[in-house]
């Protein structure tokens, strides 16, 4: 792999290269290096000045309970670890895309800002990432009839050149995906253990033979099964797709919480299979009462693409973002700086003489929009998309300034109008 220094430094402060109760330094979470990484870009750096001069004089200025110089010092001395760890993954066919290579997908970006995972490690057809396509999710433990109308859809997609997003389970996951490629459709499988096992396993080679498939994980390639990481993985799946189908969904479990997130979150539509009603183990009404869709439940009369084409949330267009940047103009140079971990612009480029968004300015006429009536940070951060972290220091400099009134009783703010 010809990893940039930005890579390398990214891989090395957030990546596990051996078993995760072995490494000394824990890596960053994505909460905290979506933190890190907007601290660098505020203050003129990139990742990869980590790797090129000394860190510890970098990072003079930052202070940080959990984050702190000795943790990234030590995770950055792990360059013999991701040099063993890189070529045993090449071997295997693995390759890795961090947030500032093109080739990350633009739909993670955009609905999950810098909580979207740092690195995601690989194999396949790369440019399906940013495919879109329909995430087909259900129980590992779902009945023969299930089964077979999942497999149905999987070869529907396929027809229709539609790719499947899903997540490699047995059960619905794995049926979806195996259906599509066995009709030489495209397929997204978002892994949350074993990827090198995967790689080259028989049940995956046609796929990714024939340039039909990848299969990508935000977890260390080799770790084993998770509980944690396989309800972490579920929000993936949902944000590469362009809609989402519940096939069957127990009352509790993976694909019940994966679904409540997505509803809650509203990134995509979601379509619900009819059930039996004599089926009291399904949630899959309870999905359609909490803001889900019945789907067809004939599969001859199911379009996979009327799915998609009918794809909108509260009215609006799933590929609108709720960005609070959307609407400025930036020149192409700059349009990256909205993404934390966009670092590719080179110094020289930047010496340019074009002038980059105030976005604190932004924010303060979001401000004025969004809190003429008190609100709450957490209020602020959902509707700007914005990371609290960002939101918070905004909010305070904003009070400090006299932009903003601080009310307590709950903690909310007010946007005082000029006179």
């Amino acid at each position: 792999m010809n990893l940039s220094h930005t890579a390398q430094a990214t891989l090395l402060l957030t990546s596990f290269f051996s078993k995760a109760g072995s490494e000394q330094a824990r890596p960053l979470t994505n909460k905290e290096w979506g933190r890190f990484a907007l601290w660098l870009r505020d203050h003129n750096s990139t990742p990869a000045d980590l790797l090129k001069s000394d860190p510890l004089a970098l990072l003079k200025s930052w202070h940080d309970a959990k984050i702190t110089h000795d943790r990234i010092v030590s995770l950055l001395n792990r360059g013999h670890s991701l040099a063993l760890a890189v070529e045993k993954w090449q071997r295997a066919g693995l390759w890795v895309v961090t947030r500032s290579d093109k080739e990350y997908p633009v739909r993670l970006k955009q609905r999950l800002k810098t909580d979207s995972p740092p690195v995601l490690f690989g194999c396949g057809n790369k440019a399906l990432l940013n495919s879109g396509g329909l995430a087909v999710v259900g129980s590992r433990s779902a009945n023969e009839e299930d089964l077979q109308f999942t497999q149905r859809v999987g070869a529907k997609a396929a027809s229709e050149g539609i790719a499947i997003v899903s997540g490699g389970a047995r059960g619905v996951d794995e049926t979806a995906m195996l259906g599509a490629i066995d009709q030489s459709g495209p397929v997204i499988g978002v892994m949350a253990d074993s990827l090198l096992k995967a790689a080259t396993s028989a049940k995956w080679r046609k796929g990714l033979m024939d340039g039909n498939l990848v299969l990508v994980s935000p977890f260390y390639p080799e770790a084993g099964f998770s509980a944690g990481n396989a309800m972490a993985r579920n929000k993936y799946i949902y944000c590469l797709a362009d809609s989402s189908l519940v096939v069957h969904s127990g009352k509790k479990g993976g694909t019940l919480n994966g679904a409540q997130e997505n509803l809650k979150h509203g990134w995509v539509p979601l379509w619900v299979k009819p059930t039996d009603d004599d089926d009291p183990a399904a949630a899959n009404a309870d999905l359609v009462n909490q803001g889900g869709y019945w789907c067809e439940g004939n599969l001859d009369k199911l379009s996979v693409r009327d799915v998609l084409e009918s794809s909108s949330v509260n009215g609006q267009q799933i590929n609108e973002s709720n960005d609070l940047f959307a609407e400025q103009q930036q020149p192409p140079l700059f349009a990256a700086r909205e993404d934390a971990e966009n670092f590719s612009v080179n110094k020289a480029e930047s010496s340019l003489s074009v002038e980059p968004a105030d976005f604190y300015q932004l924010f303060l006429r979001e401000l004025g929009r969004l809190a003429e009536e008190p609100v709450t940070a957490e209020t602020l951060t959902e509707n700007t998309g914005l990371h609290k972290t960002q939101v918070n220091e905004w909010l305070k400099r904003a009070v400090d300034e006299g932009q903003a009134r601080k009310l307590s009783r709950p903690v909310r703010y007010k946007f005082i109008k000029a006179e």
